[in-house]
């Protein structure tokens, strides 16, 4: 492999004590030259021992031969602020975005970056899978794959990666400038929609670039996160026109119900001690009309604040 150009690695942190340990070993196991890469990690205002294991984790890196920058964005409470401050303090062409709670496996970096050997490539979206689950719901989203980047990809309005696993050229951020920091949710796909829409550049899945990510273990977490789909949805429209979703009638719910009770939920008791079905596909139902309604709910409640228009301008000259 010879393409391999100096990439800055830019990951947002807030209150990720826990997840710290996990991230560092995968990122230290990265197969890329460690001499090509810089990892910056920004923290946004933790309340835990995230800055003091930052900097620890620092020390630990130069000891290997690895370069890790601790950077901090206090002035905004946003992880797109935070991904602008590293953005704003990285020095590579090639900018790629992860999060603290995921888990990139050791080839990630390496294959999300060869798709720009192609000069007219300007974004690159890896692929989000789940770590291994074993509650109710972590099964039922893993059925329904809610990570995958395939969805996101698939937008109708315009293809998106989602920060997750996403990989940008630097010089195409000085016509659209940065993420917009006041947003809370939907800044990647604000961001990839301005690079697609205004740029002549083009972008590429690379579906052999993999971060795991945890689903949501518990029904209030699974359904914070349809809210916050339908949040998006709302901002998204505000910003950009995209249609809203339509208000689920009482009758589909009616509709919903009643063919599970009398078809699916029967089918799948039966197959489910022959093992040709699992409790999931017993719940699936159920559980897909409460995401449903948590999504039109966050699309319903959300506002978009006057300063989510902002967006954040390229920076002229290198922050350290």
């Amino acid at each position: 492999m010879t393409f391999q150009p100096t990439v800055s690695v830019i990951i947002p942190i807030y209150n990720g004590q826990s997840d710290l340990d996990d991230l560092l070993r995968c990122l230290w196991a990265q197969t890329y030259p460690c001499d090509r890469v810089e990892y910056l990690l920004i923290d946004n205002n933790s309340q835990d021992g995230t800055v003091e294991r930052l900097h620890r984790a620092s020390q630990e890196a130069a000891g290997e031969g690895l370069v890790l920058r601790v950077l901090q964005e206090s002035t905004i409470q946003s992880s797109y602020a935070a991904r602008n401050r590293g953005i704003c303090a990285a020095s590579a062409p090639l900018l790629a975005f992860t999060d603290a709670d995921c888990r990139p496996e050791p080839t990630w970096l390496e294959r999300l970056i060869q798709p720009f050997e192609t000069p007219s490539i300007g974004l690159v979206a890896g692929e989000v899978k789940a770590l291994p689950g074993f509650s109710l719901l972590e099964q039922y989203a893993d059925r329904q794959e809610t990570l995958s980047q395939k969805h996101t990809l698939a937008h109708p309005f315009c293809p998106y990666g989602q920060t997750a696993n996403l990989a940008v050229r630097r010089s195409v951020l000085e016509s659209v400038g940065l993420f917009r920091p006041y947003l809370t949710t939907g800044g990647d796909a604000d961001l990839c929609w301005r690079i697609l829409r205004e740029t002549p550049c083009q972008w590429q899945f690379a579906d052999s670039a993999i971060v795991q990510h945890r689903h949501r273990q518990t029904l209030d977490e699974l359904l914070s996160q349809w809210r916050r789909y339908g949040r998006s949805n709302r901002f998204l429209h505000e910003l950009h026109g995209i249609e809203l979703m339509a208000e689920p009638l009482p009758k589909y719910y009616r509709y919903r119900l009643a063919r599970w009770l009398l078809k699916e939920f029967p089918i799948a008791l039966v197959k489910w001690p022959l093992r040709q079905a699992s409790l999931v596909d017993v719940i699936n139902t159920p559980i897909g009309l409460l995401c449903l309604n948590a999504r039109w709910q966050g699309q319903q409640q959300a506002q978009l604040p006057k300063a989510a228009h902002e967006i954040a301008p390229f920076p002229t000259t290198v922050t350290l």
